[in-house]
């Protein structure tokens, strides 16, 4: 679609307001597209309009996305209900992502942050850790892996 092509063309020249409103003349034609849909909801997103591109990433999830662009969906929502402090909303959005999309590592760094605000300090720090271990390449962490795995939900413990 030439159109969408344009839009991240402006999207990338960082020419955000001209680049919302093509895409809200492509979502007005289609609809019921889940891709166009997600753009839409990414093209409000990037302007700061985070209440605007709620419907639009809900509807995307609905009506299903492919594997690449679905996990940054869930991502671009939950991160989004986090921002506007709808906390335990994220919360459950990001539950799902990452149900549904365990190794998308990014879901699960934001999920800690939604944590964090929920004052689960704890699980953040734990999530953070968790991937941290699971997608490092750094020796002197997988050295140590066993034993932050051990401490990842045990840090409040005083021996």
């Amino acid at each position: 679609m030439q159109r969408l092509e344009k839009v991240l063309k402006l999207r990338a020249n960082n020419l955000l307001k001209d680049s919302n409103q093509l895409m809200m003349n492509i979502q007005h034609d289609f609809p019921e597209d889940a891709f166009v849909n997600y753009q839409t909801a990414w093209s409000f997103d990037v302007l700061g309009l985070e209440n605007e591109a709620i419907p639009y990433y809900e509807k995307a999830i609905k009506l299903g996305l492919d594997n690449q662009d679905e996990p940054n969906a869930y991502l671009g929502l939950g991160s989004t209900f986090r921002t506007i402090g709808e906390y335990q909303k994220s919360e459950k959005v990001f539950q799902e992502g990452i149900t549904k999309y365990p190794e998308f590592k990014a879901l699960q760094v934001f999920y800690a942050m939604t944590l964090f605000n929920l004052k689960k300090h704890e699980d953040s720090i734990g999530q953070l850790l968790d991937v941290i271990t699971t997608s490092t390449k750094d020796a002197s962490i997988k050295d140590y892996e066993r034993a932050i795995h051990f401490y990842k939900d045990k840090l409040h413990l005083v021996w």
